[in-house]
């Protein structure tokens, strides 16, 4: 296993997929369901976001490859997309490129009605917990895996964050009981500078391949 590549994959991935960033909007999408209920939605969660996140992982780095997009191009964009994401939490406000625009909220409030299995893939899975920055920081990180023990980082880490957010999920009612507001907003702001540190060193790391000479 590779102590350190883990170790900045994991900082990077759970603080984008943070579960208890998430835990509030999945609470008020199914607070007036029994306890049963929100317990299927987790599973479902899981299901579709383990999913999402194994093909983003095995086929992102052949689908950018399509379009002519090289690896440290796309490293430099994930990295801007994650630093504004950091900046977002950093400074208390939504963060636009894993939320539903207002339109979108609009458009769903106007729907006659979602099942279950609607709100579990959309939004809860895409795009708050598989959005943009979960999907370049899965495409990166996925490019540097070049031996064994870095490919067995990777599973245990993507593991380990899937199963983190799969207990937040499936305990959310209790949970959310003791997580005060205060809390869960000083775990924001701690998630948002290292996702940041991360972000910087990722748009670092890119552009010293585009540009040698800043090596």
């Amino acid at each position: 296993m590779d102590v350190t590549f883990a170790a900045k994959f994991l900082g990077a991935l759970f603080a984008i997929m943070n579960p208890f960033i998430n835990l509030p909007i999945f609470l008020s999408m199914v607070s007036t369901k029994p306890v049963a209920q929100q317990r299927g939605m987790a599973v479902t969660i899981l299901f579709y976001t383990a999913a999402m996140c194994i093909v983003i992982s095995l086929f992102g780095g052949y689908i950018i490859a399509f379009f002519g997009v090289t690896i440290a191009s796309f490293r430099v964009a994930g990295g801007l997309v994650l630093l504004a994401i950091a900046l977002s939490m950093l400074n208390g406000k939504p963060v636009t490129s894993h939320e539903r625009g207002e339109q979108e909220k609009q458009a769903d409030r106007t729907a006659e009605s979602d099942t279950d299995g609607d709100l579990a893939f959309y939004p809860m899975t895409f795009p708050m917990v598989v959005g943009p920055g979960t999907m370049a920081t899965l495409i990166v990180y996925a490019a540097q895996t070049h031996n064994a023990a870095q490919y067995v980082s990777f599973a245990l880490v993507l593991a380990s964050v899937l199963l983190a957010l799969f207990i937040v999920l499936f305990f959310a009612a209790e949970i959310g009981e003791l997580l005060s507001a205060k809390v869960r907003v000083i775990m924001t702001r701690i998630m948002g500078m290292i996702l940041a540190a991360i972000a910087v060193e990722m748009v670092i790391e890119g552009a010293k391949v585009m540009l040698p000479g800043l090596a």
